[in-house]
């Protein structure tokens, strides 16, 4: 432990998707439903679901090896694992656990899973900053992974036309050179809130006592409720993220959010005032992937050459919860 705060590298970055893509058009198999309908109101042409065995562990271990390759380290070099995930193939073991297993890990380290819905990624780099800074931990695996295909109602049009499957990881160190890719972090919630996106987890009392109300199956969302909240939260809550840094918007790169729906993130654009080519969305082609959205729209620009390195970025969320959260940070060169 030390006295004096220590800076975080943001050291390798990830993702992975299935291979299996639903159109729009496959979902009028389901519904009655058409691709301008859900274009429209969404912005998502595709979505990619696992299939078979495939499993969102499967996508994280693949996100989680690509991070380190990024950041030149061995899987043993890892001291921490946090799985940010709400949507996980099991509650126990944890993924992160199984993570663990997975990359051959030799040694015991701590493991846990966080549950933050689709701000899973920001409420897991705040808490990884957190330890990192206080020297509790030198080499931080943080990986963000759901597989909502599995737990949406098919019969639901409003809610499983919007949710794919991916995942996103990141490796993050103590910074050598004293500089702190998380140049501000912020994560709040507002539980008063926690009707409009709700997962039940389902069970049977004792046969011996009286029996509790048996719960709705799959996710349940008030679609604009959750529109509303965030179109009034989000892009006030960046614009004075901003503002408490000490920054404008003109400061930073790119605007990487969450992607949940094109209307939310042109909300946020035109009130930083950025540009089409200054903002990161590719929920047209994954839809909402919850907690992995933010390192897969990071990773994926970046190969795609729409994201430069060596630059800043905003990257905001919220979720189920209702949580928010936001970061500004460093994307250094070679990350992904």
């Amino acid at each position: 432990m030390t006295d004096k705060l220590i800076p975080l590298k943001i050291a390798g970055i990830g993702y992975s998707v299935p291979q299996t893509v639903i159109t729009n058009d496959d979902l009028t198999k389901l519904y009655e439903t058409s691709d301008e309908w859900i274009y429209t109101r969404t912005g998502i042409k595709e979505r990619r679901v696992v299939s078979g065995t495939q499993d969102a562990i499967d996508l994280g271990l693949e996100a989680a090896k690509k991070a380190l390759g990024k950041a030149k380290m061995s899987p043993d070099e890892i001291d921490l694992i946090i799985a940010a995930t709400s949507a996980p193939p099991d509650l126990y073991p944890a993924m992160a656990c199984r993570l663990h297993e997975r990359l051959g890990i030799s040694h015991a380290v701590p493991a846990f899973d966080l549950t933050a819905a689709c701000t899973g990624l920001i409420y897991g780099l705040s808490v990884a900053k957190a330890y990192i800074a206080s020297g509790m931990y030198k080499n931080i695996l943080l990986v963000a992974s759901d597989n909502n295909s599995r737990l949406v109602d098919w019969t639901d049009r409003g809610t499983s036309i919007l949710f794919g499957d991916g995942a996103g990881a990141m490796v993050l160190t103590q910074a050598e050179d004293g500089v702190d890719d998380i140049i501000s972090i912020d994560i709040k919630a507002d539980g008063n809130f926690g009707n409009l996106i709700e997962l039940a987890f389902d069970g049977k009392n004792c046969p011996l006592v009286e029996q509790c109300e048996e719960k709705p199956k799959g996710i349940r969302m008030n679609g604009r409720g959750v529109y509303t909240f965030v179109a009034k939260i989000l892009p006030k809550y960046v614009e004075e993220m901003l503002e408490d840094a000490g920054m404008k918007a003109e400061d930073v790169d790119y605007l990487i959010p969450h992607q949940a729906n094109i209307r939310i993130i042109q909300a946020v654009q035109e009130r930083l005032g950025y540009s089409d080519d200054k903002v990161v969305a590719n929920i047209k082609y994954y839809g909402n992937t919850s907690a992995a959205s933010i390192p897969l729209a990071i990773a994926e620009s970046v190969e795609k050459g729409n994201v430069k390195l060596g630059s800043t970025a905003i990257l905001c969320g919220f979720g189920a919860g209702m949580t928010w959260g936001g970061a500004i940070v460093r994307l250094r060169e070679g990350i992904c």
